[in-house]
């Protein structure tokens, strides 16, 4: 016998909550393998598309495109097994049959069958075998000549005012007053939540009083015409009222300017980068220091270089290069700060995050062990790194665990910048566009290749002197490309 299984939204890891569903990879009815995707979801991270670890018929999607679940939240379930018939689960003749409200009531006591193992491992599921999960089995109405008889709706009462079902609108049971609201879809709180209807008086239409969208839509097209009769009698007063606003002591408002404010909600990677932002602003006092660079030599090692042949060389790389080599004499950079422990937490290895701008916002992938790479490692991994971002593919492992920041928002065409610092990082470098500048060079005003370097850094875990150190050396290495070979 087939038995319905119920896939949640699995915890995708680095303690991320909710995730926005971005596109159905599945319809109900469709036989689904063992791994497959299902979902495409966006995270405050990246985009990530979910395998599902159980094989068989989908038989309900929980949430529309563009809906926000909460990890653990049901994103769908999956008939495994056979059906009653005989046929396996995932036969497709059977597969047109399995409806959304056969996923919340078709699952029957017994056991649970023994379901395919899932290889795929995201944080909370994916194993050698099926996870043996009870559902709870909705207790069935008496039977009225061998059929299942409904439930007694229920009508309810409402005070004045509030939204409430129209005649011959779905009905059932009412939430009591403290006790939970029957509500699955996150999409339905929402409806409700902006349109200011009170979940807990209306009835729910569907199982055990489950309250349904359609619930929710129907309340408010019964509350909008019910509104529409109340207010046409007082239109012309309203409307006299607000002609003559100096009888009432201040100005009218206008409805107009109203229409035209947008309300942007913060969420996803916009949301994520707004928190980190607002922590680092709150947490860290910052400084920053900056200092203009003749790059005209820095400009002539690349070219000489990428004319050698071989891989060619990115600017990017090289003054990655630069910073782990001036990470290796100041390592006081290479730092963050445990506030609850009050300790200054210093680090061997250097991470090394860039900023990249994409369609969908601002990351910061992360090159792992940049000090142990060459020029030629690191242009390579700043373009994996760049193009999966660009995809949106990066996983959540590619975007945490930097410890210092480059940012060469010179791409932009600006010469200088203080960004704020990579929180719970202490320090990040700021590179400008290199552009044609006049500039005394051996004693002679001569047109060279001008950079503005920026250094913003945790005042906690140094002071001005270690970070105009760290700076000028860096500053030295860009127009004297040769200091490197000290280290090198």
């Amino acid at each position: 016998m087939a038995q319905v299984l119920e896939f949640k939204l699995p915890d995708l890891g680095e303690g991320l909550t909710e995730a926005e569903i971005v596109r159905w990879l599945v319809e109900v009815g469709d036989v689904v393998a063992v791994d497959q995707p299902v979902v495409e979801v966006e995270t405050a991270k990246a985009m990530v598309e979910v395998p599902c670890p159980y094989g068989g018929v989908v038989t309900a999607r929980f949430g529309a495109e563009g809906t926000e679940l909460p990890v653990g939240a049901p994103l769908l379930t999956v008939a495994v097994g056979e059906t009653a018939d005989g046929r396996p689960a995932g036969d497709g003749s059977g597969a047109g049959t399995a409806a959304a409200d056969g996923a919340r009531d078709g699952a029957s006591g017994g056991r649970e069958p023994a379901a395919e193992g899932s290889g795929n491992v995201l944080v909370g599921y994916g194993t050698s075998q099926a996870p043996a999960r009870r559902r709870r089995v909705r207790p069935a109405a008496p039977a009225v000549n061998g059929r299942s008889r409904a439930p007694e709706p229920v009508r309810e009462t409402r005070p004045a005012g509030t939204p409430q079902a129209a005649p011959g609108a779905r009905t059932g049971r009412t939430a009591p007053a403290d006790g939970p609201v029957p509500v699955i879809s996150p999409l339905v709180r929402r409806l409700a939540r902006e349109n200011g209807l009170d979940l807990r008086k209306l009835a729910g239409s569907g199982p055990d009083g489950l309250i349904l969208r359609a619930d929710v839509e129907h309340a408010l097209r019964a509350a909008g015409t019910q509104d529409r009769t109340e207010t046409t009698a007082a239109t012309a007063p309203a409307a006299t009222t607000t002609a003559t606003p100096a009888a009432t002591g201040g100005p009218a408002r206008s409805t107009a300017g109203a229409a035209s404010v947008t309300r942007v909600p913060l969420k996803g990677i916009r949301g994520a980068v707004a928190d980190k932002l607002s922590r680092s602003r709150t947490e860290i006092p910052d400084a920053t220091c900056w200092v203009d660079a003749d790059a005209t030599e820095l400009m002539r090692t690349r070219a000489a270089m990428n004319a050698a042949g071989g891989p060619k060389i990115s600017v990017l790389a090289l003054l990655a290069r630069i910073c782990t080599a001036a990470l290796a004499r100041f390592p006081e950079l290479n730092a963050s700060v445990d506030t609850g422990a009050r300790e200054i937490v210093r680090y061997a290895d250097v991470h090394l995050g860039f900023a990249a701008q994409t369609e969908r916002g601002l990351v910061v992938p992360v090159v792992r062990d940049a000090h142990t790479r060459d020029a030629e490692s690191l242009t390579a991994e700043f373009a994996r790194l760049t193009e999966a971002a660009r995809a949106g593919t990066l996983t959540p492992a590619e975007l945490t665990g930097g410890t210092f920041t480059l940012n060469n928002y010179g791409v932009f065409g600006v010469d200088g910048s203080t960004p704020i610092i990579n929180h719970p990082e202490a320090a990040m470098l700021g590179v400008g566009r290199i552009v044609p500048k006049p500039w005394v060079h051996e004693g002679e005003l001569a047109v060279r290749q001008v950079v503005q370097l920026s250094l913003t850094f945790d005042h906690r875990v140094c002071d001005g002197g270690t970070a105009g150190g760290f700076l000028r050396y860096v500053a030295d290495c860009v127009e004297q490309p040769a200091v490197l070979l000290r280290t090198v």
